[in-house]
């Protein structure tokens, strides 16, 4: 890193200090302002973090005004396109991409890792049979820490390998009992021969009684997903991760944390807010009325999936989704689709529009991954699951490159807003 440094007044003493500016290998210059304290005895105000870089971190690189995403340097597109979600976890956790050896042993450790104690199976039973997914998994992930104690300690680098192995491999295996348990069927459990993707559709969908063969095009669709959303930055979830993770809680309950975060609506539920809009409008011809709506200040409907808080360009890993979607629709035999046709009518207006164009609403990731998914025949209280599966590889990455780095405790400041110092009347005062 090379740096220069910004001075910084403070008007009402006249004291000044300077701060120096960091560069990094990509995207804009930060200004430290660790010591702001010390050296003027004031804090920064900057609720959501929205100019606050919380960490240093060679993992994942945004430029949304460019629509770039960027995994240790490599482009999601080329990543989607030219490897397996395995690889992918492997360079995010490892810095590079494996060579053919290194990628079938890890692939090899990932499968010896899938199956969970048999006792965990027996927590599933003790929530409610309508319990919502995510509430399970999040629980579930949670009581890792019960069964594993022999990866607990984190100041152990060989630990924390072990653990993030047996997130990895083992939320497929979680998150596909979670379904399970909700449809009355009996837990299907992991086999060794398929591959990350193709082994989670498995474990969703076969059932003892009768042989089940996976579709490669599923499979394919399911492991694009998954890459797509492996990483992303500093976000809500990943944030909550890695401040979890600042005390020292071991992985899993770091891990556990990151599912609450990511369940929120606003985070992890975006998809499914995008499949009940198409479902909505549901045919071409309504979409002139929603657009209509769309653009009206004083019509509190928006259009779901276009838009990111982070891109200001077309988000890359919805180029990549618009032809899975169409894999998908051709391989299970519904090209005519009208979700679909809706979609692709939406898409070509917000991408011709002067409005959209304006606004800088171009579709993202969700547009099209709540269309695939529910394509497959998952249902829409499992989408943002299969986020916290494909997540999992960004979290345990975020969460050992934190703890490598010897980050202290994260303890954010307060602009305190509430009463001033009173005393306490005793209570026969108070009338």
């Amino acid at each position: 890193m090379s740096s220069n440094t910004v001075t910084i007044r403070d008007n009402r003493t006249g004291k000044e200090a300077e701060f120096p500016i960091l560069h990094g290998n990509e995207g804009d210059p930060v200004f430290d302002i660790s010591s702001l304290y010390s050296k003027l005895g004031m804090f920064t105000l900057d609720p959501g973090f929205r100019s606050t870089a919380s960490c240093e971190s060679k993992i994942t690189f945004i430029d949304g005004d460019t629509g770039v995403l960027l995994y240790r340097g490599y482009p999601i597109e080329q990543l989607a396109e030219q490897c397996d979600h395995l690889e992918v976890c492997y360079l995010l956790l490892n810095g590079e991409l494996p060579s053919s050896k290194q990628l079938t042993d890890f692939k090899r450790v990932i499968s010896r890792h899938t199956m969970m104690h048999e006792q965990l199976l027996q927590l599933y039973r003790g929530y409610r049979r309508d319990a919502h997914p995510m509430a399970i998994v999040l629980g579930v992930v949670g009581a890792l820490s019960a069964f594993y104690h022999d990866s607990l300690d984190i100041r152990d680098p060989h630990h924390r390998q072990v653990s993030a192995y047996r997130i990895i491999a083992k939320m497929p295996t979680i998150a596909a009992a979670a379904y399970k348990y909700s449809t009355g069927q009996p837990f299907m459990y992991p086999r060794n021969n398929l591959g990350y993707a193709e082994n989670f559709l498995y474990m969703l969908f076969a059932v003892p009684c009768e042989e089940y063969v996976v579709s490669p095009v599923l499979a394919r669709a399911m492991d694009r997903i998954m890459i797509l959303h492996a990483d992303h930055e500093q976000n809500a979830s990943t944030s909550t991760v890695r401040l979890a993770g600042s005390s020292h809680a071991n992985p899993f309950g770091a891990i556990s944390a990151g599912v609450g975060s990511l369940w929120g609506p606003a985070h992890g539920g975006a998809n499914e807010a995008v499949l009940k809009m198409l479902k909505a409008i549901g045919t071409v011809e309504r979409i002139p009325e929603f657009i209509k709506r769309a653009k009206d200040p004083d019509d509190p409907f928006r259009l779901m999936g276009f838009g990111h808080r982070v891109y200001k360009n077309y988000d890359p890993r919805a180029k990549i989704l618009r032809q899975t979607a169409h894999e998908v629709l051709h391989e299970i035999g519904h090209r005519d689709d009208p979700l679909l046709q809706v979609a692709m009518k939406l898409e070509e207006i917000a991408l011709e529009d002067e409005y959209f164009a304006r606004k800088k609403l171009y579709p993202n990731v969700d547009f099209y991954s709540g269309l695939i998914l529910s394509a497959m025949g998952i249902p829409t209280n499992m989408f943002t699951v299969i986020f916290a599966v494909s997540r999992c590889i960004g979290w345990i990455t975020q969460w050992n490159e934190m703890i490598a780095s010897n980050e202290g405790i994260g303890r954010p400041r307060q602009l305190y807003v509430g009463a001033g110092h009173r005393d306490v009347v005793p209570l026969f005062e108070r009338g």
